[in-house]
């Protein structure tokens, strides 16, 4: 715990005129007022009031300040009065504690009305004297920092308007360093897993790129130098939170960011901002639409500088900030960059509040409060200015949902209920029909129509902008595609069944889930349906004795069927060969025999993926075409869904010695870079595969989609392709496209 001593010489360190007499009587005061309490984590009590004071020298404010932290929690928690701390401390004091206590137990995470009239007290309380809010958020710094020792339900709650509240608030005074810390504590509490896995990255990250940061900051210093500017580089990794948010914005992975890292040049003046620019600009090559000057045009928090965005040493993609060391400091500490002016005594004083726009907000949003508004409509006004970085919707009943930007009624009906997500098939937008894809603005009324009967479509993922609206749209998508493989499964298993002359139901299917490693039967019909269980092994697990009474079959590999059973198998020359039993009638089709068609019909590859040998593959009969075969994970298949007639059980018939070929498509990221085409060209030819088309496309100025199509032996074949491509540094991601 920090001593008296300790204390006054922090405070003494940027206000030698500090009143050290009036320090050390607070001290003393607030030691013995809280006495022998404790607090959660077993620290003596005091300790936190200390802390609180200890973060806001940080911030270098004035004495009356630092003295209203120490004593912040006496009147509430102690016997001190207001009364008596006037007659110690003084009435400025003595109204800043009170203004404290006033606020310390709001819960500013609870009902709408009653949420709106703590915010209402909040602010009021704030608007006297802005140092009720810069103590107010140390308070709440340091209680974040201490999370840990508290019971797990309120820390959620805590967590939770830490970051709609305080954190946002720190933001729209400019106190940026605090804004961050607030989001990366709230952040590691509410959302541990994916704390856990930012942090891991970036750890990765530092240790695959060694010293980058020092290497970036040496050659701007250096190269600014050599046009006689003397400046100080900081570079840093951006937080957690941040890293988070601008994943769930741009709804991209980790690998995807290339601006992990920021840099901020500070000169000794505005021109030279504008001249470091040009060095800059000069120097490396810039990335288009990331530059903003916040000098000529200040952010409202008071927030100035020169923003952008180069690439720059080792091709890393390089964020700048250039300001001047006010600046800096304004950038860092916002509206406590304004704390302290002198008085005709020369003695620190109140706050300056003309000096900052950000206080200008905050009496602004109080003068809202004198024209009546209710607690809902004081709320709407508020959080709309307050959280300029969301927009905040309402329901039809008045309910507020807050969203990030960009946010569609998709993203909407998700935040209100996932059912409400799953089932949406139409909105109104304050009264008018509009599409789900329409984006929001701040204010709108929005009404959402369900249909018991939708599922939401797989493109919404790519629509929806929260992460929760993307998950539940994941998670909606696999269930319907395991139902639709679940249904061709048990088409499959029953014709199998059919064949081999056994009985079949869901109840036999069942009896043999044990041998199969499966619990339910749906799970056993979609592993049939993906290719993962064989019918063969599916018969055998229902009826242990049965034996596959095809014996020419095993010799040849199981691929060719028997005389007169109208079995068909898939020859290398890439036409069907089928027999027909006789006495087959007109207009009957199956999986297996095939009756009122030519014996020999064209076969091509399904476009856009082709299959090979080692795919699963269904025929789909097109009449007067021919058949084209499709791998079973095609999502070309969707469109013969209501035409179970056209599908055909169809098989390879490939020798494993045979050197033909089949046709298959890759997707390749990889780094905008010379060379990179030439490297996944020698990948390829290195394995024996052949390129037999390519599209290139420019996704961004950092990366390349390259579309294959590719000539290979069979799945095992590709699969080696693949696993040489996504070894290469160059590549991003590469996966296989079908359909």
């Amino acid at each position: 715990m920090m001593r008296q001593y300790e204390l006054v010489e922090r405070v003494r360190r940027y206000n030698p005129q500090t009143d050290e007499a009036l320090l050390d009587r607070a001290y003393v005061y607030a030691m013995k007022a809280h006495g022998t309490q404790l607090r959660a984590s077993g620290d003596p009590y005091f300790s936190h009031p200390l802390e609180v004071a200890a973060i806001l020298t940080e911030l270098k404010l004035d004495d009356a300040t630092i003295i209203a932290a120490l004593l912040h929690d006496t009147i509430e928690d102690t016997g001190a009065t207001k009364a008596e701390i006037e007659r110690l401390f003084g009435s400025q004091i003595a109204q800043l504690v009170e203004g404290l206590t006033k606020i310390k137990k709001l819960d500013l995470v609870s009902k709408q009305a009653k949420q709106a009239e703590n915010l209402r007290k909040l602010l009021l309380a704030i608007a006297d004297d802005v140092r009720v809010l810069l103590v107010k958020l140390a308070d709440r710094l340091h209680n974040m920092r201490t999370l840990k020792y508290v019971p797990q339900e309120k820390r959620d709650r805590v967590a939770q308007e830490t970051l709609d509240i305080y954190a946002p608030l720190a933001a729209r005074m400019g106190m940026q360093e605090m804004r961050e810390e607030l989001e990366d504590l709230a952040f590691r509490q509410l959302s541990p897993e994916a704390y856990g896995s930012i942090t891991g990255r970036v750890t990765e990250l530092r240790e695959r790129n060694g010293p980058l940061v020092q290497e970036i900051e040496r050659e701007l210093t250096e190269e600014l130098a050599r046009r006689d500017m003397k400046a100080e580089v900081k570079g840093r990794e951006k937080k957690p939170h941040s890293i988070w948010g601008k994943m769930e914005r741009k709804a991209i992975g980790f690998e995807q960011l290339s601006d992990i890292y920021g840099f901020r040049v500070i000169v000794g003046s505005v021109e030279e901002c504008y001249r470091a620019l040009g060095v800059v600009h000069t120097k490396w090559r810039t990335v288009p639409g990331r530059f903003k000057d916040y000098i000529s045009s200040p952010k409202p928090n008071d927030y100035r500088s020169l923003h952008t965005t180069v690439i720059g040493p080792r091709r890393q993609r390089v964020e700048l900030q250039i300001r001047t060391r006010d600046m800096d400091e304004i950038a860092e500490y916002g509206i406590a960059a304004h704390a302290l002016y002198k008085d005709d005594t020369g003695a620190p004083g109140v706050m300056l509040s003309n000096e900052s726009r950000a206080y200008a907000w905050l009496r602004k949003t109080i003068e809202n409060l004198a024209q009546g508004l209710s607690p809902e409509e004081f709320l709407e006004h508020t959080k709309l200015e307050l959280f300029h970085d969301q927009v905040f919707c309402f329901t039809p009943k008045g309910r507020l949902i807050a969203l990030p930007r960009k946010a569609t009624p998709i993203d909407f009906a998700y935040a209100v209920h996932t059912d409400i997500g799953n089932t949406a098939v139409g909105c109104k937008i304050n009264g008018t029909i509009a599409p789900l894809v329409s984006e929001l603005k701040n204010g709108d009324e929005v009404e959402i129509i369900t249909s018991k009967a939708q599922t939401p479509p797989g493109a919404w993922e790519t629509i929806a902008v929260t992460g929760k609206a993307r998950a539940a749209v994941r998670r909606a998508t696999r269930t319907a595609v395991r139902a639709q493989y679940a249904g061709l499964g048990r088409k499959i298993a029953e014709r199998a069944f059919a064949r081999a002359g056994k009985a079949f139901s869901e109840e036999s299917v069942a009896k043999g889930m044990p041998r199969l490693a499966r619990t339910a039967v749906e799970d056993v019909f979609a592993a049939v349906g993906r290719g993962e269980i064989k019918t063969d092994d599916l018969i055998r697990a229902v009826y242990p004795e049965w034996t596959a009474q095809r014996p020419e079959d095993r010799a040849t590999g199981g691929n060719k069927a028997p005389q007169g059973e109208g079995w068909f198998e898939l020859k290398r020359g890439h036409n069907l060969k089928f027999k027909i039993p006789d006495g087959a009638q007109e207009g009957y089709a199956s999986a297996i025999p095939i009756r009122g068609i030519n014996s020999d019909l064209p076969v091509r590859f399904a476009p856009e993926g082709g299959a090979v040998p080692g795919d699963r593959i269904v025929g789909i009969l097109a009449p007067g075409e021919g058949i084209t075969i499709y791998p079973i994970q095609s999502q070309a298949l969707q469109h013969f869904e209501d035409a179970p007639e056209r599908w055909l059980d169809v098989r390879w018939d490939v020798d494993e010695l045979s050197d033909g070929r089949f046709p298959a498509r890759i997707l390749v990221t990889a780094v905008n870079e010379p060379g990179t085409l030439g490297q996944v060209a020698t990948i390829i030819g290195e394995r024996n595969g052949n390129i037999a088309g390519i599209n290139m496309r420019s996704r961004s100025p950092d990366f390349t989609e390259l579309v294959i199509d590719l000539e290979v032996f069979d799945l095992r074949h590709l699969n080696g392709i693949l696993a040489d491509l996504r070894a290469r540094p160059v590549i991003s991601s590469v996966e296989r496209v079908n359909g």
